[in-house]
């Protein structure tokens, strides 16, 4: 019997022409980042089980990929063995908690603050859906050893500039404070410990919206007035929805730089895309401490990009607390958007090249280097019995010209 063909679930093959995209997107993010002074890194995608367990990362533990310990270290002779004895490692499920290692680990070698780029690939086991795989990339740059909303406002920046220079514009900046959050679900009677569950349930709010959230929050077994105090709470509003905020933070700091935040979007937008304060922002992570950004577009349903504060996870792993922020850019929606949009990456003109099989080759391949010296993509091809088919595939995937190894050419439509 035939094996199957298909790609693991959740994972994808790229054809050239989705490739030509994702490179196109690659090198406009990198050079848009790398203009801003962050300096690419990378990390291996395995890290230690321990790390990953403890990393604060929300629902996605639940969606690690672990890997089986090899050789001596597996022993399946033992008895009543458990995933801990079977397991010492996993595959990344993002790029902030390796960076967080990373920089605890070279941090004697890196200037500060550190300003990080990464564009690589990480894993998780989720359902696959659209503009979601199990395996895909994440565009991350960071900030390390800035405590000051300069360190969100440059990020802002430099992410926006990035979109715009793939041809994002009408999109929207949202922001909101883990800090305000915190204090919201702490005035509707939860506990303290309580915070993290209630950020994962309020999280969904897109998804299941409020009476989603509701149920879910009740069948967790809170008590149903502190349920309903926290919906009454969001549903909370003012002709400043700050103001209404306001009410329930209790550090008026944390506001005040949540709106030099929104201020300093707004001045920098020129009309490119919007900034707004938005209390049902969340973001998934734990370890998010502080100020958390979204950017959403109506190209696609959900966010291309997000990030926030994580000022406690470094200490993890250095026994004192080094402030950090991040923004990542979602590069397999955008991937999908531009594709979807019959987007074409603007590259040097593509030709072929058509030889017969008597042509002497070393000719050949000389007139490939003068046409490439002209800073054109030369295919060569042999003409055949299919070579009409083969044509045919090349100029869907952008051959411009025909040119013949007489020096004859034609355009190609």
């Amino acid at each position: 019997m035939k094996m199957s063909t298909l790609p693991v679930r959740g994972t994808k093959d790229f054809l050239p022409k989705e490739m030509e995209i994702r490179d196109y997107l690659r090198a406009k993010i990198e050079n848009t980042y790398k203009s801003f002074g962050f300096n690419k890194i990378a990390t291996p995608m395995m890290e230690d089980i321990e790390r990953l367990n403890k990393s604060d990362g929300g629902e996605n533990l639940a969606m690690i990929f672990k890997l089986l310990k090899r050789g001596q270290k597996l022993d399946l002779s033992q008895e009543n063995l458990s995933e801990d004895d079977l397991v010492d490692s996993g595959l990344r499920y993002d790029l902030t908690m390796p960076l967080s290692r990373y920089f605890a680990n070279n941090r004697h070698l890196l200037s500060m603050p550190f300003k990080a780029l990464q564009i690589d690939k990480v894993f998780r086991a989720e359902r696959p859906q659209k503009g979601r795989l199990r395996e895909f990339y994440q565009c991350d740059i960071d900030i390390i050893g800035d405590s000051s909303i300069n360190a969100e406002m440059e990020l802002i920046a430099a992410t926006t500039s990035a979109l715009s220079a793939i041809g994002f514009s009408d999109f929207t900046l949202r922001v909101n404070d883990r800090r305000i959050l915190t204090d919201m679900i702490l005035s509707a009677g939860f506990a303290a410990q309580d915070v993290a569950s209630v950020c994962i349930s309020f999280d969904k709010l897109d998804k299941i919206g409020s009476d989603g959230v509701r149920a879910e929050l009740l069948e967790k077994e809170y008590a149903p007035e502190t349920v309903e105090n926290f919906m009454q709470i969001l549903a909370d509003s003012d002709s400043d929805a700050l103001q209404a905020a306001e009410k329930y933070c209790a550090n008026s700091e944390v506001v005040a730089n949540l709106r030099k935040v929104l201020q300093f979007a707004d001045s920098i937008s020129n009309g490119r895309f919007k900034a707004v304060y938005d209390k049902s922002l969340v973001r998934g992570m734990g370890y998010y401490t502080g100020m958390v950004f979204e950017i959403v577009s109506p190209k696609f349903g959900s966010s291309v990009a997000g990030g926030g504060r994580y000022d406690n996870m470094i200490g993890n792993f250095v026994g004192e607390q080094v402030p950090a922020v991040g923004f990542s850019i979602g590069f397999e929606r955008i991937s999908a958007i531009l594709l979807e949009e019959g987007f074409v990456s603007p590259c040097n003109e593509k030709v072929v090249l058509a030889y017969e099989a008597a042509d002497d080759f070393a000719a050949i391949i000389s007139k490939v280097k003068d046409l490439q010296a002209q800073g054109k993509i030369v295919t060569l091809l042999k003409r055949s019995k299919k070579f009409g088919k083969q044509l045919d595939m090349l100029v869907a995937g952008g051959a411009k010209i025909l040119i013949n190894s007489d020096g004859s050419q034609k355009e190609l439509s």
